[in-house]
């Protein structure tokens, strides 16, 4: 069926995202604010078939207009063609369409009907004024709090809890001490929900040993790029961790310090840093790979899926900071299995209307719409540039 359509037009455009609220900074990084504006594509046939993505430059993909799907994408295997890399995802959502199938059908529906998702969306919000008030007093820890009171509101039972204020924001003894009364507030609100905290790797081990000392009886579910990964100072965290009783998966992998081009089987991330994080896992001191969902490539993580699998590691594709990308990620984890977790980003987008999926009791269910199951608000489309045949 695929061998009928001809890819005639690809047409960019942007959209925008919009929070629920103000997020706040990161151990590096400004404030998120309210959201921000992504690129979307809109993948029309010569019979008038039309899938939607985000991707690559107009200008690489010229050369694909006019070509038969099947040329380009096999329902079985993803994109058959690097050239069309910029299109993994409209075209996964093409072809659902076509075929009548959501995208975690063509990957076989080999996982869960539903994943576990955690609001990633906690940031320092305590370092922060109230709003409209950008002079005002921070908000305090209250802050925090209040925020995941609000994405519990909306389906969230597990929070990722940003932390590392002493590297850049605080003098490091008072960030040492506002990361402990975040976690330690938040669990006293929900003692009963699952507490993920992520440092960017700001934090040095000894530290971190301190920070996990003051959260001991917290419960932690997850420790996110606690430091720069390093096989000696994993395995003195991961003793320490059993000293003390904390039975947290280790995430790691969503950094690098290189970009690989052209792309290995593992899309922008070099040999080095993939080999490192296998070797790592193979001495269990890292439990679940983060590497980015866009870094990789939809295509590429259909099938490094086995070999993660195959070697007791799990998966939770990076998706920060697009609202669109968690449900991509959810299909992912439908259609192959694999994915401890999903990184939720609480928030709405100007033209992906996400309204097919609902988030309950912390875990995302994943919808049979064909496709992305993604309803378009098209009367919100402005395209920007258009190429076609």
């Amino acid at each position: 069926m695929l061998n009928d359509h001809k890819l005639k037009s690809i047409e960019a455009f942007s959209t925008r995202d919009t929070f629920p609220r103000y997020v706040g900074r990161n151990a590096f990084g400004n404030p998120q604010r309210y959201g921000a504006g992504i690129g979307g594509l809109r993948l029309t046939t010569d019979r008038g078939a039309q899938g939607w993505g985000t991707g690559g430059r107009l200008e690489d993909l010229k050369p694909l207009l006019g070509l038969p799907l099947s040329d380009l994408f096999d329902p079985n295997i993803g994109i058959l063609d690097d050239r069309a890399r910029g299109l993994d995802i409209g075209l996964h959502d093409l072809a659902g369409r076509i075929l009548g199938k959501p995208v975690h059908g063509l990957l076989g529906s080999n996982g869960p009907t539903s994943i576990p998702v955690y609001s990633g969306a906690i940031y320092f919000d305590d370092m922060e004024p109230p709003e409209g008030d950008p002079d005002g007093v921070p908000r305090g820890v209250k802050a925090i709090v209040d925020s995941c009171r609000q994405d519990y509101e909306t389906g969230y039972r597990a929070f990722k809890l940003k932390i590392g204020r002493g590297h850049r924001w605080m003098e490091p003894e008072e960030g040492l001490a506002a990361d402990i009364d975040a976690v330690r507030a938040v669990r006293e609100s929900f003692p009963d929900y699952r507490i993920l905290v992520d440092a960017n790797d700001a934090y040095e081990v000894d530290t971190f040993i301190r920070f996990l000392d003051g959260v001991a009886d917290c419960d932690l579910h997850w420790i996110e790029e606690p430091f720069e990964e390093s096989e000696t100072d994993l395995r003195k965290l991961k003793e320490h961790m059993q000293k003390i009783g904390c039975s947290a998966f280790i995430a790691e992998g969503e950094g690098r310090n290189a970009h690989a081009d052209p792309p290995t089987p593992y899309g922008g991330y070099v040999d080095d840093h993939i080999n490192r994080l296998y070797n790592l896992a193979r001495k269990d001191l890292v439990d679940v790979f983060i590497i980015d969902l866009g870094i990789v490539g939809f295509t590429r993580w259909r099938h490094i899926m086995a070999d993660l699998a195959a070697e007791n590691i799990l998966a939770s594709p990076h998706t920060w900071a697009w609202c669109v990308r968690p449900f991509y990620t959810a299909h992912l984890g439908r259609g192959v299995g694999n994915i401890v977790t999903i990184e939720g980003i609480p928030g709405v987008n100007s033209v992906f209307d996400f309204s097919e999926y609902t988030i309950h009791e912390g875990n995302i269910v994943v919808p049979d719409a064909p496709g992305f199951g993604f309803r378009i608000q098209e009367s919100e489309i402005e395209v920007s540039e258009r190429i076609s045949v």
